[in-house]
């Protein structure tokens, strides 16, 4: 028998996970995406960014748009796309609310049609493909934290499910694919994150509160603001969507991605007032339609499977959303 040695053998693996690729991000000018396709020209790698622009814009690309490993292609995902690339990231989806509720149908086609249309590319390349799907696909929660063999408590019929149902029906189509095609997939449920970059009129919770207090307009609350969310910072979000990435071992879940810590609307109001030193006054307005009382994430496969769990507290987290926002406006 040859005995070979692990500390060589997790090295070499290491260099073959961290070899120069090219990697295609879908929704690669948005929120995410754009941080995403920063971090990986960082890393050396050659990135090729596809966006439609209907929620992501160029702007957010300013650090790397001349970059020569980097390039943006305006392109629709729900058309059939090719190139010659080692990995996808699949981002491509408006997230918020406000943004995805404007055109329910696109958004449904984005998530259904734009997975078919990058799985079939995966597939044709043999390469890993990764699914940012989201904590919607569990609902308004009947348990908590959610954990990911929790199947959801979804209105399949109500406002949010252009949303919520194309991500469930990405998940179901990733999960086929890798048992009919063998595609190597990989699907990250993502909770709520935030950070620098956010749009200022995006509708989802953190920038409305820190644009309303940086304006000192009234400070919405829906509901009676004892819903809870556990908000991560986008630089960790992302270190585990790449470590979930490098995996070469099948991982036959989806995996939570975001910060267990539970806070209450009424808190997060109450601590973007005092790190913004804002005079606006609290307004309470009433829940919108669906709207998931509770978000809490189990990260335990996360921390098994990756040795990945957050590290940006709230406030710290905050304060450079706060900075990045007051420049801005």
């Amino acid at each position: 028998m040859i005995k070979t040695d692990s500390s060589r053998v997790h090295l070499m693996n290491e260099r073959k996970v961290e070899r120069i690729m090219r990697i295609l991000v879908t929704g690669g000018a948005g929120f995410l995406g754009s941080h995403l396709c920063e971090d990986l020209v960082s890393e050396g790698h050659k990135v090729l960014a596809v966006d439609n622009f209907y929620t992501g814009t160029v702007e957010n690309l300013t650090k790397i748009i001349n970059d020569p490993k980097f390039e943006i292609v305006d392109h629709d995902i729900c058309m059939p796309f090719h190139a010659d690339v080692d990995a996808i990231y699949n981002l491509a989806c408006p997230a918020s609310p406000i943004q995805y509720q404007k055109n329910p149908v696109q958004t449904t086609k984005t998530s259904v049609l734009g997975a078919i249309n990058m799985l079939d590319l995966a597939r044709k390349l043999e390469i890993p493909i990764l699914q940012a799907s989201t904590s919607e696909v569990y609902g308004d929660p009947a348990v908590s934290p959610q954990f990911e063999e929790y199947w959801g408590n979804v209105n399949p019929v109500g406002i949010r499910a252009c949303y919520d149902e194309g991500k469930r029906l990405t998940e179901t189509l990733f999960f086929d694919y890798r048992r009919q095609y063998n595609v190597k997939i990989k699907v990250a449920r993502i909770f709520n994150t935030y950070g620098p970059k956010m749009q200022i009129d995006d509708g989802r919770v953190i920038s409305n509160l820190i644009v309303q207090a940086l304006r000192d307009k009234p400070i919405t609350i829906y509901g009676d603001g004892t819903q809870t969310r556990s908000f991560c910072y986008f630089s960790d979000l992302l270190s585990g969507l790449k470590l979930l990435m490098k995996t070469e071992a099948l991982i036959h879940t989806p995996i939570n991605l975001g910060n267990p810590i539970e806070f209450s609307i009424l808190e997060l109001a109450h601590l973007i007032l005092e790190l913004t030193n804002s005079n606006s006054k609290i307004q309470f307005v009433p829940l919108p339609l669906d709207d998931p009382k509770q978000r809490k994430p189990s990260i335990k496969k996360a921390i098994e499977l990756l040795d990945w769990k957050p590290s940006i507290q709230l406030e710290e987290g905050l304060a450079l959303t706060i900075q990045d926002l007051a420049a801005r406006i």
